[in-house]
């Protein structure tokens, strides 16, 4: 009982601080992995305009059509999604002749290509990989990577691309490379929000606002986001790294609390949706008989 006490105790405290923060007002946020622009693998060009907006949402760094995988040796996975890009090209076109003789024009038409990230190509030389650009060691925290390994009903993790997500459709969570973000503890308070996500799984939790998650930025959105967040806080504290992450945190949670007018009420029930998930995720039946316990 003592320790389920000191738990809720830093449970208490995690969300007061981010309470407290929000109250000094927003706290300017940042994505804490880098992010490359994605580019074509064997040009090595930019993507721009239209294409590069569509690619960033992706969120691979590299793509190659179906012709270039094939040329290098490599070949595209069946079932993988190919992503539409557009390409101006110019002509020519001949007027007609005058009394100087034929004349040119240009004229200007689109085509468009598809391209496929490099996740999903197999079979691509050594040698014509991606470099990496001189990024430092990632350092494992000992404590997070219990808690990630022990997790129960764990949903499967991938690293790939550079976006991170949890996908209800997959029971799947994906992750950028950790060697990208800009230190471990960034990339585990990353981890743990998209872990948090997973347990509102119908084989988990059943969290509503996970079931009934609904389009970007609306409220049942927010309020997930809000549960992910504040669950990943009270994780990081479990592991003693709070202190590297809590500011981005509570910056995080008052972009949701924006969509949802700064109701600071909504903290405090995302607080006790989050600590069932934080719970669930470190293996702690026991904290739901003391909730029964004291509701009786």
């Amino acid at each position: 009982m003592k320790f389920m006490t000191e738990k809720k105790n830093t449970y208490e405290r995690i969300t007061e601080t981010i309470i407290a923060m929000l109250e000094k007002g927003v706290i300017p946020w940042r994505k804490s992995w880098r992010v490359e622009p994605p580019r074509n693998l064997i040009s090595g060009k930019a993507y721009r305009g239209f294409n590069a907006m569509l690619l960033w949402s992706v969120g691979s760094a590299y793509y190659l059509t179906f012709n270039q995988a094939k040329a290098i040796g490599g070949h595209v996975k069946a079932g993988a999604t190919g992503f539409p890009i557009i390409v101006w090209k110019i002509r020519d076109e001949e007027e007609e002749e005058d009394a100087t003789g034929a004349k040119k024009k240009n004229s200007a038409f689109l085509r468009h290509y598809t391209v496929f990230r490099i996740e999903d190509v197999q079979g691509i030389p050594e040698d014509k990989m991606p470099k990496v650009k001189g990024e430092a060691p990632f350092v494992p925290v000992d404590r997070a990577e219990k808690i990630v390994a022990n997790m129960p009903n764990r949903p499967e993790i991938r690293h790939e691309g550079q976006r991170a997500f949890y996908r209800p459709s997959a029971d799947s969570v994906t992750m950028p490379l950790p060697s990208t973000f800009n230190k471990p503890e960034e990339y585990y308070s990353t981890l743990f929000h998209e872990l948090t996500h997973s347990t509102g799984h119908e084989s988990r939790l059943g969290r509503k606002t996970l079931e009934s998650y609904a389009p970007f930025g609306s409220e049942s959105y927010s309020r997930e986001e809000l549960v992910a967040e504040i669950g990943a806080g009270f994780l990081c504290a479990s592991c003693g790294i709070e202190a590297a992450t809590l500011e981005n945190s509570a910056a995080y949670v008052q972009g949701w609390l924006k969509v949802l007018k700064n109701d600071n009420h909504a903290v405090i029930v995302a607080a006790g949706q989050a600590q069932k998930a934080a719970d669930f995720i470190l293996g702690d039946s026991s904290a739901e008989e003391e909730d029964l316990a004291s509701e009786n």
